[in-house]
């Protein structure tokens, strides 16, 4: 699971090119003071161009597994069907359930 990069205010003083190569890779990156969240560092890309950060954000979030489906659907201001567009657009798979599992639980299910 890919999860968000924490940088602290010195941290970010120190290692701003780590967090500039986090963006362009599309990560998003949480910049804290004295342990308590002060900025994101979103990258600048044409989702948040076409989609607003909102959207791209709870995107991004949904896709690291760090928001559920329906608290990215409330993040993006959606009902979770219209949601559902906003990842088909992004490339975020809704749904990551493993093949093998998901065959046996259809087996289990006959």
């Amino acid at each position: 699971m890919k999860t968000m990069n924490v940088f602290s205010a010195r941290d970010h003083r120190n290692r701003s090119g780590e967090l500039l190569n986090q963006a362009n890779r599309g990560g998003l990156s949480l910049i804290t003071k004295h342990g308590r969240p002060a900025a994101l560092a979103v990258p600048f890309d044409s989702q948040l161009l076409e989609l607003g950060l909102h959207r791209r954000l709870a995107a991004s979030l949904y896709a690291q597994k760090l928001l559920t489906l329906a608290e990215s659907a409330r993040l993006a201001d959606l009902p979770i069907e219209q949601f559902l567009g906003v990842l088909a657009a992004s490339g975020v798979d809704a749904v990551d359930y493993p093949a093998d599992e998901l065959s046996s639980d259809l087996e289990a299910l006959r």
